[in-house]
Parts: C-alpha cells; structure tokens; sequence
C-alpha cells in the first residue's frame, strides 16, 4: 500500500510540474506563456481565462478604460502574430494582424506582468480609415520578413536598440537622418504602405517627414530578437489639449542598424495635419 501511494505521489508531481512553469512571470518562457493566453483570449473573445489581479490596468489608444467594455473582448480570427519578451522590465508587445474583410484591424499590444498576473494590458488599434490602414498588404510583408532569434556572440546591447530607435524617431523633429543608423536593405511597413522594393538599396529614410515631436516614449525591448518597441505619441498635442496621435514604432535592428520598422498609428487619414 505504502508503494502505490509513493508511486501515486511521484505521478502527481509529474503531471504538476509542467503547471508550475507554464505560469506567467518574467522569464522568456513565462512571458510567452502570458503572450499565448492573451492570444487566446482575443481569438475567443474571453478574458475569463487572463490572470488579472484587482485593479489591473487597460488602455487603448493611450486612454485609460474599464477591460470589461475592451476590444480585447472581441473574437478576432488572427492571421498573424508576433511577440517581443522583455525580461528586463517584465514586459511583452505583440503585434497581431486580423484581415477579416469586414473588420481588418492591426494591434500592438502590450501587457506587463507582475508577481504571476497581468498587471497591465495596453492596447493601440488600427483598422479601416486609419492612418495609411491596409491589413492585406501589412500581413503579406510583415509575415515574410526574418524577425528569428540573432545568435547570442551577435547581438544589440539593450542601450543599442533604445538608441536606434530614439534617432529614428528624433529625426521627425529636425530632420537630422545622417544621425540615425540606417541599414541597408531596411524597408519600412507603415499602417500597410511599404517602402521596400527589393533592392539592397532599400531605404527607411524614404518619406520622414520633419517637424513632428515624437513625445511621450516607452519601451518594451528584446535583445534576443534584436527588437525594440516604442509606444509614443505622433505630436505632442497643443495648447488646446490633446497630446497627438497614439502610435507604435517597432524596430527589428541588426549590427546596430536598422533593418525593418513597423508603425501604427491610431489617426484618421482623414484628420491628418490636425495631430499635432
């Protein structure tokens, strides 16, 4: 009896350790355990499943609302998904393309974790009408491209990929591109236009504009994949209110330089020149 009972024991703690590490945290693995559940949740339209603590944060296009009345609630069929893990400061971002032809939509979704939940889910959406919006078009070129693990002997310091990034985007206030680490081939895939055709000439520089205040960064950072995300704001708003468009630039850098950028930006084409 003693031996079926050790033996029943043993098993148990067989089946319960894969429950152990399957538990968010911010470990890579753990991370991409809170990436698959949210994936799940949006697939289902059912956050019942997320571990969200009491007081859990939820934002959407930098405005701050109750997760219950979220578009995290709404069933997508997702086409396409990627994720960076940040160890450092417990945070993911995801992209995910939904080509659904009557409701298409881009996210960029972050989420941090804290002790096991998810202590924030921050969301900037993207669909019909927005700013250069072209579903089709932004999961045929962001799913070709090569965004896999950089071997370890070569990869960006975390300060590196900040720093491209940072040029990059204060390159829009003063139009200083000969301080930004451009690669070459970098092609550009922005709301769905893209940049990129098919040369190693390929360049990112093509149409930044100058005179926009890219304000109010964060940044979720993956040296693995050489990737770093800013969530920021397309103008810093103006004295009437307002602190520009919500936006998302997304950088996969490779030997210090720029080799794709991704943006969204949650901005009517029809309002733009009024963002700022």
């Amino acid at each position: 009896m003693k031996r079926i009972l050790l033996l029943g024991l043993a098993l148990a703690g067989t089946f319960l350790t894969p429950l152990v590490s399957a538990q968010v945290s911010c470990t890579r693995g753990g991370l991409q355990r809170a990436v698959d559940m949210y994936i799940d949740a949006q697939t289902n339209g059912d956050i019942s499943e997320l571990p969200l603590p009491a007081g859990a944060g939820y934002w959407e296009n930098e405005v701050r609302m109750d997760i219950d009345e979220g578009l995290v609630n709404k069933a997508m069929t997702i086409n396409f998904h990627r994720s960076l893990l940040d160890t450092d400061s417990c945070q993911t971002f995801t992209e995910v393309i939904v080509t659904d032809a009557d409701e298409p939509y881009v996210l960029g979704t972050r989420m941090r974790i804290n002790h096991e939940k998810i202590a924030e889910l921050e969301m900037i959406w993207t669909t019909t009408g927005y700013w250069l919006f072209n579903a089709d078009n932004y999961l045929k070129y962001s799913s070709t491209e090569d965004w896999g693990a950089i071997p370890a002997a070569d990869r960006d310091t975390r300060g590196t990929l900040v720093s491209a990034a940072n040029a990059y985007l204060d390159a829009f206030l003063e139009g200083k591109i000969d301080q930004v680490p451009w690669g070459f081939p970098c092609v550009r895939v922005e709301g769905g236009m893209y940049t990129g055709k098919g040369s190693p000439d390929d360049s990112c520089e093509v149409g930044v504009p100058a005179g926009v205040n890219i304000a109010n960064r964060r940044f979720v950072v993956d040296e693995v994949l050489g990737s770093v995300v800013v969530y920021c704001t397309f103008g810093a708003g103006g004295p009437n209110g307002g602190s520009g468009a919500p936006d998302t630039h997304l950088f996969r850098v490779e030997n210090g330089k720029l080799r794709y950028v991704h943006t969204l930006t949650h901005l009517l084409q029809s309002s733009f020149r009024s963002s700022d």
